[in-house]
């Protein structure tokens, strides 16, 4: 049985939503898994909370499903150092954050929506892994920042991959990920709308104007979601069943380093029913 400790800032539907789904496939014996302990970067009694009530719902599903809560509030942790040296808070939190979990075994860390950077200790001392809304060699940053750079770039394709944790934030090995086009059927109107906007104006003019809103932003960040949960699951899949394992931070199969990341996206399309 694959042993994961899962760490979640729980702040919506998303991060119940994958917690309900790995718990499910496990209950149907799709996923030989136990979750050790959920920990989470907040308590929930502080303030402002603007999703206390989306986290609170997170931990009844936790304690519902009878997974230790480990809670440290990012926001009351050491705010002497907080603002003055952002490193040396983040290595702190970490060392607290590793005391706080030690006791549970686990194999594998499952970063679940979790919006607080990793020490670098902790990601040496444990193997985690990690989504990140790109192709393994696509754009780096912030979902946001990935998609405004797919546009700017014209790019063809689009797709989100699963890779380790380690000290370079988002550049860990990629370990699986899943392709799809964001041109033809549903996007070609959309570019041709954009081309004449930028055309117009620029792409930084509608970035402000429009943002997050912009049809063609908004439908390749829809098509992306909604292959976040299936890859995730998947690859935690490939973990339970001992097809793979992490080895130094590298990927193994059958005793070997796997040199490519697994394209996992006939998988992740039948649970779409693309």
């Amino acid at each position: 049985m694959l042993r994961l400790g899962w760490f979640s800032t729980g702040r919506g539907p998303g991060s119940r939503n994958l917690l309900k789904t790995v718990m499910d496939k496990k209950e149907q014996g799709l996923l030989d898994v136990e979750i050790s302990f959920v920990f989470c970067n907040w308590d929930n009694n502080e303030e402002p909370n603007p999703k206390k009530d989306q986290r609170k719902m997170f931990f009844d599903m936790v304690e519902g499903y009878g997974i230790p809560l480990i809670t440290l509030s990012w926001k009351e942790f050491r705010p002497d150092i907080r603002k003055s040296d952002e490193t040396e808070w983040r290595n702190e939190y970490g060392k607290k954050l590793r005391e706080l979990t030690k006791k549970y075994r686990f194999d594998l860390g499952v970063l679940a929506g979790y919006m607080l950077w990793m020490d670098d200790e902790t990601c040496r001392e444990y193997d985690m892994i990690n989504l990140h809304p790109a192709l393994p060699d696509g754009p780096k940053g912030t979902w946001e920042e990935v998609i405004w750079t797919l546009i700017r770039e014209d790019a063809r394709e689009h797709g989100v991959m699963i890779h380790i944790c380690t000290e370079e934030w988002d550049r860990g090995a990629a370990l699986t990920y899943c392709v799809f086009p964001i041109r033809g059927p549903g996007f070609d109107e959309l570019w041709s709308d954009m081309e004449e906007k930028i055309a117009s104006s620029s792409l930084e003019n509608v970035i402000k104007a429009e943002g997050n809103n912009e049809p063609l932003f908004k439908k390749i960040r829809e098509e992306g979601a909604k292959r976040e949960l299936p890859l995730i699951v998947s690859t935690i899949g490939l973990f339970a069943g001992g097809v793979v394992k992490i080895k130094n931070k590298r990927l193994f199969k059958d005793g070997k380093t796997i040199e490519r990341p697994y394209d996992m996206t006939s998988e992740v399309d039948r649970s779409l029913k693309v």
